[in-house]
């Protein structure tokens, strides 16, 4: 008997007025493990009301109570990550002792350094720049906002989203991906036993009923983590309402290795960043761009190590990483690799794993064009091309040479060379030989059709103020 689940709103869990359901699907083995409401109008117009309501006074609330109240969320978190890792692992069949050390472990880490965040915001300091006034900038919240989190990781997307938005003194309306609800319930409740009521809420639905919340009149900002053509929409609604927008969308990461790098711990490196959580993360690598007097070595060392990152197992201890996260982005990323153009090779993998659920495995493309769908479009899935370059220059052209620009790697023992690229790649984040490692201090989110707006870092909780002039007369 699986559960129905249910809104968070205004401090509790509520029957929502929308009587359409959704099922839940473990896609480890295609069971329903619940039923998610599909949220309608009044449930988002009673979501915003506590919102709304509760901004009235949290947003007086002092930066230290806030951090205590965050920090105890970080703590709350952490007791109760077994409940938190067993409710995600429902829903998207991620390896279990990765929910708890990439998800939750670092998702509290994170809620600390956003309730240290929420004492050092600050503005310019008071001076006299016209004669006779004193002008100063206050750094204040911008009131609710809306926000669409995505499935690859639910708990830390909600994370990222809540954490600097309350930092800031914002009042939230959640709305977590349809098919992997469930962590963020248990964060709803969690925090709901700390914050007052309305700060955060919970709304279930579809994109429909995400697109309901960013055309209401409420929300002063509006922010999703997903793919291009959602961040189009909810670009395009905040723009009707002139609400402003922050949007993390999809990647196409370059991994470029020169020829002076360690190619085989180079290999090994680029296969576990690039089939990490089953490539389902925008900042993966997912094309190989490699010096052409090593390509030939390079492919053989990935290919080795990537048949020891094992998937499709029941026993999710045994796997590396677990399924695609639902039936139609299994059948999209299968899809990909039975297109190929007949100029591409498949090294190693292009199948389904094991015999049951949306397991594909780890999958390496050689013969790939620039101009190749496969180069070019976001497949979201552990498939990833490797392409050959002659000089730097050539290098440097391949891997701009795609929409996104979020996030990309140099893998080289020449500092000058590393330092060159770090200028000249024109993505968000450049990593030299490592990839993919977040940290809370630091700013994540890219340019291009990897959209804007930072998550994480100081400028991330910026993200969500905004900036008053108030200038006072001396004499007066």
């Amino acid at each position: 008997m699986h559960q129905t689940l249910q809104n968070f709103i205004n401090g509790e869990f509520v029957t929502p007025a929308g009587t359409g359901r959704l099922d839940i699907i473990n896609p480890t083995n295609g069971d329903v493990v619940a039923q998610s409401p599909i949220s309608v109008q009044a449930d988002v117009d009673a979501a915003m009301a506590a919102a709304q309501d509760a901004f009235k006074t949290w947003k007086h609330v002092t930066p230290g109570q806030r951090q205590l109240m965050l920090l105890k969320l970080a703590d709350a978190v952490e007791a109760n990550s077994d409940e938190l890792v067993e409710a995600q692992h429902r829903n998207t069949g991620q390896v279990r002792s990765l929910i708890a050390s990439e998800e939750v472990a670092a998702g509290a880490d994170q809620l600390r350094f956003f309730a240290g965040a929420a004492r050092i915001l600050e503005g310019k300091s008071a001076g006299e720049y016209f004669e006779g006034h004193t002008s100063y900038v206050r750094r204040e919240p911008i009131g609710v906002v809306a926000q669409v989190a995505p499935w690859n990781y639910p708990f830390l997307m909600a994370i990222w989203k809540i954490g600097p938005a309350l930092a800031a003194g914002n009042t939230v309306v959640l709305k977590p991906s349809d098919t992997t609800p469930e962590s963020t319930l248990v964060l709803a409740r969690l925090a709901g036993e700390i914050l007052p009521a309305g700060v955060l809420n919970v709304v279930l639905g579809t994109g429909e009923t995400g697109a309901m919340m960013v055309d209401h009149e409420v929300p002063g900002l509006v922010s999703i983590t997903g793919s291009v053509r959602a961040g189009i929409a909810v670009a395009s609604g905040a723009a009707r309402g002139l609400k402003r927008a922050h949007l993390e969308l999809g990647g196409k990461a370059p991994a470029i290795v020169f020829k002076d790098a360690d190619i085989k711990k180079s290999a090994a490196a680029i296969a576990e960043f690039a089939f990490f959580n089953a490539g389902q993360d925008c900042t993966a690598i997912t094309r190989v761009l490699v010096e052409d007097s090593v390509h030939e070595d390079l492919v053989t060392a990935m290919v080795e190590h990537t048949r020891t990152l094992h998937t499709g197992s029941q026993n999710d201890e045994d796997n590396y990483f677990g399924p695609l996260n639902n039936v139609n982005h299994f059948n999209a990323v299968r899809s990909v690799v039975d297109h190929l153009p007949l100029h591409c090779k498949i090294e190693t993998g292009g199948r389904q794993a094991g015999e049951k659920g949306y397991f594909f495995e780890p999958t390496i493309i050689t013969g790939a064009k620039q101009t190749d769908d496969v180069v070019q479009k976001e497949t979201f899935g552990p498939v990833i091309t490797v392409q050959k370059f002659s000089t730097e220059e050539e290098a440097v052209e391949l891997a701009n040479g795609v929409e996104y620009a979020l996030a990309s790697s140099v893998w080289t023992s020449n500092h000058g060379t590393a330092m060159r690229l770090s200028r000249d790649l024109d993505f968000g984040a450049v990593w030299i030989n490592t990839h993919i490692l977040l940290t809370a201090e630091m700013p994540h989110g890219g340019f291009k059709q990897s959209g804007y707006g930072k998550d994480l870092s100081m400028y991330g909780v910026e993200d969500y103020t905004r900036i008053k002039h108030v200038m006072s007369a001396l004499d007066a």
